[in-house]
């Protein structure tokens, strides 16, 4: 595969706008065998924090407030600046093969539905892709790249090739961007990148 490559990872929160968490909780799933309408709003209050949390996968939902490309950091300190920082982002793309953990299923799709929310121009396709497949050559996908339905972390990978894994973990990003934690969230952000530059090179010296 030609380069040059560009490592890329994203971090998320969930929706922060106001009313964000009644939003949620009247979008919970109600099972089909609850009919008591006490029972069904007591469900709706002991899953409504989960399904709060759960925004921060949603492009149309949640918020970017970290991305990392190779040793360039963006990073959100308010909501407020998210469409700025995408426009940053985009402004710095070059043609390149973007390279990334799980990147065709979430964090380009991420990205791509911010941009449209915020109303910020993509760049040229050829730069930015759009509807990926598994197969196009924009993109060098580690997580899809050996075929196959399975999923599988990035910390799992690694250890399997015996490469020092993640710092962290991904569920506490939330946590850190409620008490302040910007510069962690960017830290731990890059030291995915770096996970995922040395599994690509690995596959590279595999012969992909």
């Amino acid at each position: 595969m030609a380069g040059p490559f560009s490592y890329l990872d994203i971090e998320t929160i969930p929706d922060q706008s106001e009313g964000a968490l009644e939003r949620a909780r009247e979008g919970v799933s109600i099972p089909a065998n609850y009919k008591n309408e006490e029972t069904i709003e007591k469900y709706k209050d002991e899953k409504a924090q989960e399904a709060w949390e759960k925004t921060a996968l949603d492009g149309f939902k949640g918020h970017v407030c970290c991305i990392v490309r190779d040793q360039t950091r963006y990073i959100l300190r308010s909501v407020k600046e998210e469409k700025d920082l995408l426009e940053r982002f985009f402004t710095g793309m070059k043609e390149c093969v973007l390279v990334g953990h799980n990147i065709i299923g979430f964090d380009i799709q991420f990205l791509t539905r911010r941009a449209l929310v915020l109303g910020v121009e993509l760049p040229y396709e050829y730069i930015w892709p759009r509807a990926l497949k598994p197969w196009d050559k924009s993109v060098f996908d580690t997580m899809t790249a050996l075929g196959g339905k399975d999923w599988v972390s990035l910390d799992n990978l690694a250890k399997a090739l015996r490469i020092r894994g993640k710092s962290g973990n991904g569920g506490a990003v939330n946590f850190m961007w409620q008490q302040g934690l910007h510069d962690e969230i960017s830290d731990y952000c890059a030291d995915d990148v770096r996970v995922v530059r040395e599994i690509h090179k690995r596959f590279l010296a595999c012969g992909w």
